[in-house]
Parts: structure tokens; sequence; C-alpha cells
């Protein structure tokens, strides 16, 4: 899955060389910071994306905390969770 990752958004917390660095020598992708242009609140440009999805998933019981011993069995959570998403808006 991550081999098809070409480009990372990450928010400014993840700002650095250190970083970077790291994400090209494990996935061989390249990180592009979203940094704030203004101190007032504003939506930024694909986070936007990231925030909403995490909404949908916290609809969830199981996915509200983490319960799982094993990233695996998260991932799995996660997957039939989306899928019950795009099945009740594909029937509507």
């Amino acid at each position: 899955m991550l081999q098809r990752v070409k480009v990372l958004w990450v928010d400014a917390g993840y700002d650095g060389d250190c970083f970077a660095l790291a994400v090209w020598l494990m996935i061989q992708a390249r990180v592009e910071v979203i940094h704030r242009s203004k101190p007032e609140f504003e939506v930024l440009p694909k986070r936007w994306v990231v925030e909403r999805t995490f909404g949908w998933l916290n609809w969830y019981r199981r996915l509200s905390k983490d319960y799982e011993r094993l990233p695996e069995m998260s991932e799995a959570a996660i997957y039939a969770v989306m899928t019950r998403i795009m099945l009740r808006r594909l029937s509507a």
C-alpha cells in the first residue's frame, strides 16, 4: 500500500529535514508541509479531507478509542467502516 504514496502532506508540526529524510528513506515519498498564512482560523488545503474522514470514523464506537492490540486489527476495522460508509452512500 505504501508503495503508491508519492506525496505526504503534513502539518507544520512535522516541519524539518530529519522527518522528511526519514519518510524518504522508509517509503520514498516527498513531504509537503502545509503552513498557515494567517494567525486566525482558515481551512487548510488538503487537511480538511483528513479531518472530515476522521470525523466519519469517530461515529463508530470501536474506532473512537484505540482498543486493539495489533495495528492490523485497527486497519481491518477502518476498512470495514469505510466499506460500510461507501455502501450506504451507494444505496442512497
